[in-house]
Order: structure tokens, then sequence, then C-alpha cells
């Protein structure tokens, strides 16, 4: 089943529980901070950005997990490959970092000692900005993206939890946006040309159960010279209304039904850097995912724990749209993930 939401109206009721579970194109229903019924301690908030090319990418995170703030700067060189990640911790930040409560309007800022993260709206475009003093080997990291061009359709989807009627997850993935800028790491510099390279928003606001694991994937690109991306995931949450995953092409959505990524085993245990296999249960979807890149980390702290692996690399298959046009995948850079947290 994959119950599609039409009408605007508020994401929650008194009650504090979903008013209506399935997925749009478009954020049609209204997140409000103050209508949460769960513990503010629960309450999570997140605006993740991607921007990528064939080459490397940068991922930058400002989130407010109520008793733990966290803004994170990734940056990727396929060519090597190489990768670093460094995050920055704010206790407590409690809602007071202030994202908005839409993806569509509102800035978002944080400075702190040593680095800055900002997020804004500007004649049309977002404007992401970095600057992060020792971020590798002692050397800042420092640069400037536009990101423009945002599709017509974006995967919306507002997920309950069986568990918990006062849990929820709703989120918004905006592929496919031109992305235009540098970033600078010393004396480095790793462009993004709007003919070659895509952003990605993953925009997040939800009290989730403390213990869950899901499996996440996207790319944004060209295929067949149009511009084309995929959000695929599930394990997260009561997906029985819908499910997240989509097809875009050419600023339209094609939704698909349940999807499995097939992660190889070595010796019994998850090899994540051979070739994974993934399909929808609608025959629609059928790609070779072959990795490039595992930005893992694992963290465990007595009650608070995370194992991450998130796998980039290069899809290469067929995707069926919704009118049944069979498209060509050809090394399209993206990536795949598993995380399982207790948090």
């Amino acid at each position: 089943m994959q119950h599609r939401v039409e009408k605007a109206g508020p994401l929650l009721k008194e009650d504090g529980s979903l008013r209506e579970a399935g997925y749009a194109t478009s954020p049609l229903l209204r997140y409000d901070r103050n209508a949460v019924a769960a513990s503010a301690l629960r309450i999570k908030e997140w605006d993740y950005y991607l921007v990528l090319c064939d080459t490397h990418a940068l991922a930058l995170t400002i989130a407010d997990n109520a008793y733990m703030g966290l803004d994170s700067v990734s940056l990727l060189d396929f060519t090597g490959p190489w990768a670093h990640t460094a995050s920055r911790i704010r206790l407590l930040p409690m809602g007071k970092t202030g994202l908005p409560a839409s993806s569509e309007a509102g800035d978002t800022a944080v400075s702190r000692r040593r680095y800055r993260l900002g997020f804004s709206h500007e004649g049309g475009a977002r404007l992401l900005r970095v600057r992060m003093e020792r971020f590798a080997d002692g050397q800042t990291i420092e640069g400037e993206i536009r990101l423009t061009d945002a599709p017509q359709d974006s995967m919306v989807v507002a997920t309950p939890f069986a568990e918990n009627h006062k849990a929820f997850y709703y989120n918004q993935k905006i592929n496919c946006m031109r992305a235009e800028g540098e970033v600078r790491l010393g004396g480095k510099v790793f462009p993004f040309k709007p003919e070659t390279s895509f952003g990605t928003l993953d925009w997040g606001r939800g009290v989730w159960t403390y213990r869950n694991t899901w499996y996440w994937g996207s790319c944004s690109g060209l295929a067949e010279g149009a511009p084309f991306g995929l959000n695929l995931g599930y394990g997260f949450g009561d997906t029985s209304a819908a499910s997240e995953n989509m097809i875009f092409f050419e600023g339209r959505g094609h939704k698909l039904s349940k999807v499995v990524f097939e992660i190889p085993l070595t010796n019994g245990r998850e090899d994540f850097m051979r070739p994974w296999r993934v399909t929808s249960g609608d025959h629609r979807l059928a790609l070779d995912f072959m990795p490039v890149i595992d930005r893992a980390s694992k963290m465990s702290l007595g009650i608070l724990s995370s194992d991450q692996h998130q796998v980039f690399g290069r899809f290469m298959g067929k995707a069926v749209l919704g009118d049944g046009r069979v498209l060509s995948v050809g090394g399209l850079t993206g990536f795949m993930e598993k995380v399982t947290n207790k948090w």
C-alpha cells in the first residue's frame, strides 16, 4: 500500500500522534515543535546537505537532538580514495539551535570557537557556507555552495512507530539540485560545477524510539542526458502506509514500492566494500552498487551507541518510470548506508 497525502494541514493531532501517515511530493503537512507531546529530550531535528560530483563530495549537518547538538563536516575525494569527517558536539541545545519548521523557508546557522556552518535561502537559491579550523591535519576547510533548480517533486514521508504513538518521523528528501561553488582544504580546491554537480537535502523532524536500524540510499546525476535521482530506504518506523522510495526524472517523482539492499557477506559478516544489489518489489529497479569509500563510524557510550556505514560508490543498472519507460543508469555517484542507533 502506498497512501498519498493530498491535503495540507497540521502534522500532529492534539495527542501528539500523526494526523495522517503516508507520502507526498511536497511538504503539505506542517510541523510544529510545540505540538509534540513526547518528552522534549526525545525531539530530533536536523538538516543534512550532500553535494557531490564524480570526483568528490561535501556533506554538512546541523542537528539539534535535544540533549546533544551535532555539527558535522565531511569531505570525500573519490580519486584517492580519501575521506575525513569532523564533528562538534553541543550539550543540551533543547531546540535553541533554531532549525526552521519548514524546509522551504528559514535559515540555520551555528557559530562556535573555530567553526561555523550556515544554511540560508537567498534569491531563490540555498546557500551553504562552511568554515572549520583544524579540520584535517591541522588545516582549515572553508567554502560556499549555491544550490538551485530544485525539482518540482521531492520525497516527503510521515511515518509512525508502532511501539509508541507519540513517536514519528517527518522527513523530506530533495534530490537533483544543481550545485555551484567550491570548498578549499588547505591549498587544495574542490570545485562544484552546475553541469556535473548536484545537491541533496535530508530534512528531518521527529521523535524516535530508542533503538533503530535503517537503510538509506541516494544518488543524483544525469541519466540519458536529463536530471535523475533516487531516494531509497526502509527499516525505520512503521512503513505500512507508504515507503520512502522514489525515482526522480526531469523533476518529477515516480513512486516505488518496497526495496531491498542485498549487502554481501564474507565469512558470515556484512562486507560493505563488495558490490551490493538493489531491487524493488514491483520489479522497477535493478541496480548494482560498486563501493568506493566506506565512511564508517562507531561510538558506544553506555546507553548511547551508533554504528554507521555510509558507503559511497557508483550505481549501474535500470530503473523503470511510472509510465513504463526504462532508463539506463550508468555509473552514477551516490551512496548506500546501514545505520544502527541506540539514543
